[in-house]
Order: C-alpha cells, then sequence, then structure tokens
C-alpha cells in the first residue's frame, strides 16, 4: 500500500518558508548580508514596506517564541494552533509552512542557540602583577600590596579583579 501523497504545499508556503530562513539566518547564524530590504525584494515584492515589516515582525517574534522554548512537535502543534485561533493570529496554511520549518530546523536552530549563549570554557591569556599602594587616606593603608588578575577568556570576555591583603588571608 502506497503512502498517502501529499497535497501541494499552498501557493504562499515558498515565500513565507524563504522568509523563516532568512530571519533564521540574520537572528540563529548570524548573517548579516541578508537585510529587510532584500527579503521584501525578493520574497514579498509586491507588499508595502510597512505590511511586509509587520509580516517579518510577527513570524521573527514566533520564530524567537518556538526557539527560545525549545519545542518539541507536540508543544508546536498546540502553540500555533492558539496562534491560529488569536485574533490578528497567523493562518493555518502558515502555521503549517511553520511546523514544516521547525522540523526541518530544530536542531541546528538550538545548537546556534547553545553556541551564541556559551561561555567558552577557553583561556586565552592570563596577566598579573602585585602594586603597591603609594597614596592612602589613611595611613596604614600605604604600601599595602594588592594582586591584580587579567584572564582573557572564550571569544572576546576579559575578566579584571584585584585581590588586597584582607583578602587573601584564606588563600
Amino acid at each position: 500500500m502506497a503512502a498517502p501523497e501529499q497535497p501541494p504545499p499552498p501557493e504562499g508556503s515558498k515565500p513565507l518558508s524563504a522568509l523563516l530562513s532568512g530571519i533564521a539566518q540574520v537572528a540563529y547564524y548570524g548573517n548579516a548580508d541578508i537585510t529587510e530590504e532584500l527579503l521584501r525584494g525578493q520574497l514579498y515584492p509586491e507588499a508595502a514596506p510597512e505590511e511586509f515589516r509587520a509580516l517579518r515582525a510577527k513570524m521573527g517574534g514566533l520564530l524567537q517564541s518556538i526557539a527560545s522554548a525549545d519545542m518539541d512537535l507536540n508543544q508546536l502543534d498546540a502553540f500555533l494552533t492558539a496562534q491560529t485561533k488569536k485574533q490578528g493570529g497567523i493562518t493555518s496554511d502558515q502555521a503549517a509552512v511553520i511546523a514544516k520549518f521547525w522540523k526541518n530546523h530544530r536542531i541546528k536552530i538550538h545548537e546556534s542557540l547553545i553556541n551564541q549563549s556559551r561561555w567558552d570554557n577557553v583561556l586565552k591569556n592570563m596577566n598579573w602583577r602585585v602594586d603597591l599602594k603609594s597614596q592612602s587616606r589613611h595611613i596604614d593603608q600605604i604600601n599595602t600590596p594588592v594582586a591584580i588578575v587579567e584572564m582573557e577568556l572564550g571569544k572576546n570576555g576579559q575578566v579584571i579583579f584585584s585581590y588586597f591583603r584582607e583578602h587573601c588571608h584564606g588563600l
């Protein structure tokens, strides 16, 4: 017995699917070459800029909600069903396109979000020095050693901290 044949996608599904891909490219994969003007010109040239901006914002918001919750297919189905019943929400055809997009891109988007939020546990560089205070409001703090440590971490993180003598007793 042959598998039931899928109905052809609605006419507007290809531009919407491409719009979702463009949003994902910018938001999750760091592709700055994809602009709002490019997406509108390629996918919805007949749409007014305000109309397209509203569609892009709506789809971007939905994709962000779906991605940040890392929805499984059951959660996605419930979420999209609620969105179709909401006034000013989405159509059932749009919900089908979003569901198909998420099914195909969930893992890559999830991995991208993890990579964007992870603090790489790589120490690239470390510098330290001990300074002596030469001026202070209180005479007993002059010539007090201060240890200053600079660490360069991961992609572009830098941590600088200092220890005063009174904080070093337990070290």
